[in-house]
């Protein structure tokens, strides 16, 4: 039994409780079984006390949605200096930020669909049915709507003609104030974790996803049997290693650390399209990352231990 003590934070208030609760669960059972002694805590008002006196050598955090993702709490735990798995808070939040994000990893000449972001407020202000019938125009159908802040694909839609436009926006505003219109890029979906243990970051194999339904939804993400997996991906070597590539770039360009998932898009033309990064990735039984992980031969636990340890140290 190894002298480490992790403390894995799982749960929370928000939409993806669930996601997060499995996750955690996971990845405490994964450092058990690589001899680490772990305890899985929820968020709450009692955190930060039992954090500052217990001081566990590493926190894992599985936490899904603002309270896991935006940075706020990587920016607790680095100002009590605790160690902690996963990126700083100013790169969460870059990454967390999808509109922010596509910017920033667009400067790296990698391609990202066209887009608009709409507060709710400006969404009214400037009559709705005249913004919907303009970026409608503008971008064409089909269109992908999803919340600016989010995961698991919780309120995002196709929006394939307009008369489903307005409703796919109310939904994507009940998870987010600000929604992300997209255009949507038919092809096949991919996603690339990134992994660094010390010796800069790696491209995992690519996990291509083939939902029975034709969308990856929530429901498909979760619900084991629903979805395909592929990994590696059935491409060409050259359009992996340009996946991989480019997974490396947007990771790097957000500033990440030790872990992140990377979804892209590979259209028909074989051209690769950044979608969105994700620095809290699901780690659940049908969860893109741990899939990518055993692919290369590797265990879960020895993996995670070694997660663990660089982050001891850094």
């Amino acid at each position: 039994m190894s002298d480490l003590r992790v403390l894995v934070l799982a749960g929370g208030i928000s939409h993806e409780r669930d996601v997060s609760l499995k996750s955690g669960r996971r990845v405490a059972d994964a450092l058990t079984d690589a001899g680490v002694s772990t305890e899985i805590r929820e968020p709450d008002g009692e955190l930060v006390g039992h954090l500052m006196a217990t001081r566990p050598d590493v926190v894992w955090s599985t936490l899904h949605g603002a309270v896991g993702e935006d940075g706020s709490l990587q920016n607790l735990l680095q100002l009590a200096g605790i160690a902690f798995v996963g990126s700083g808070s100013a790169g969460a939040r870059l990454a967390w930020d999808k509109p922010v994000a596509k910017v920033l990893v667009a400067r790296q000449s990698i391609r990202t669909p066209e887009s608009i972001a709409l507060p709710k407020s400006s969404f009214r202000e400037l009559n709705a049915e005249s913004v919907l019938a303009m970026v409608g125009t503008e971008l064409g159908f089909p269109l992908l709507v999803k919340p600016a802040k989010g995961g698991s694909a919780q309120g995002c839609a196709k929006v394939s003609e307009p008369k489903s436009f307005a409703k796919a926006m109310v939904d994507a505003f009940a998870y987010c104030d600000q929604v992300m219109i997209e255009r949507f890029v038919v092809g096949t979906e991919l996603a690339v974790s990134v992994i660094d243990l010390g010796d800069g970051p790696l491209a995992l194999p690519a996990v291509e996803i083939v939902p029975d339904s034709g969308e990856f939804g929530y429901n498909e993400r979760y619900t084991p049997g629903q979805t395909n997996y592929y990994v590696p991906a059935r491409l060409d070597d050259e359009i992996l290693i340009e996946a991989a590539r480019i997974a490396i770039a947007a990771h790097t360009s957000l500033g990440l650390t030790q872990l992140s998932r990377v979804d892209l898009i590979v259209d028909e033309s074989g051209e690769i399209w950044f979608l969105e990064a994700n620095v809290t990735p699901g780690m659940t039984e049908t969860s893109l990352f741990p899939q990518a992980v055993l692919a290369t031969e590797a265990s879960l636990p020895e993996t995670y231990l070694a997660l663990v340890k660089l982050a001891q140290k850094s």
